[in-house]
């Protein structure tokens, strides 16, 4: 907490300066790792090198709840260890690119938070300094997506000055109750 309030307290030029340092620190850090990942809200891409000509059947590979191990038979593992957050097994694969990368997809359980590390004893990264690419509708779940589609379309009517999907149901459940009522007279009802 600490090193927060300190940051808060940096003059505009000193924050680039601290940002660009961290940046380079956790640019050699990462780079000094036996693998590369990447990842996005729902999942991490860990690649891992191995000799030029590998296949799958020279691979040892586990993939667990809260674990990983890759590396070659009968050789110590290229990694391995506590992974910093739990994935979802039956959805985590992995296979093997060009012969000389083993290409490890874990789905995370946790689909909206970022992972500082692959491995809990590994080096971390600054998680507040990720800037996402921006999604896509189609990559988010159906519910989810339904949400957004509605939101959008809502603020859209707003601001054409049309009434929102929420008054349009209301208008139809409305005339659907006239259609079936004609003895009554809605001419002076107020309907909000």
């Amino acid at each position: 907490m600490a090193d927060i309030d300190d940051y808060d307290k940096l003059t505009p030029e000193q924050r680039e300066a601290k940002d660009k340092e961290d940046r380079a620190r956790e640019a050699a850090e990462q780079a000094a790792l036996p693998y590369r990942w990447r990842q996005e809200l729902g999942e991490v891409d860990i690649y891992v090198p191995v000799p030029k000509g590998t296949r799958g059947k020279d691979l040892v590979v586990n993939i667990k709840k809260n674990k990983l191990s890759v590396g070659l038979k009968g050789k110590e593992p290229i990694m391995e260890g506590e992974l910093c957050k739990d994935i979802q097994v039956d959805e985590s694969t992995w296979t093997i690119e060009d012969q000389a990368t083993v290409l490890v997809h874990l789905e995370k359980i946790s689909r909206m938070e970022w992972w500082e590390n692959v491995l809990k004893h590994h080096p971390k990264i600054d998680v507040r300094k990720i800037n996402p690419e921006p999604g896509k509708l189609s990559d988010l779940d159906g519910e989810t997506r339904g949400m957004v589609e509605k939101m959008m379309f809502d603020n859209q009517q707003k601001q054409l000055g049309k009434p929102t999907s929420d008054e349009l149901k209301k208008m139809e459940m409305l005339e659907k109750f006239k259609a079936a009522h004609p003895e009554m007279d809605f001419s002076n009802a107020k309907i909000s």
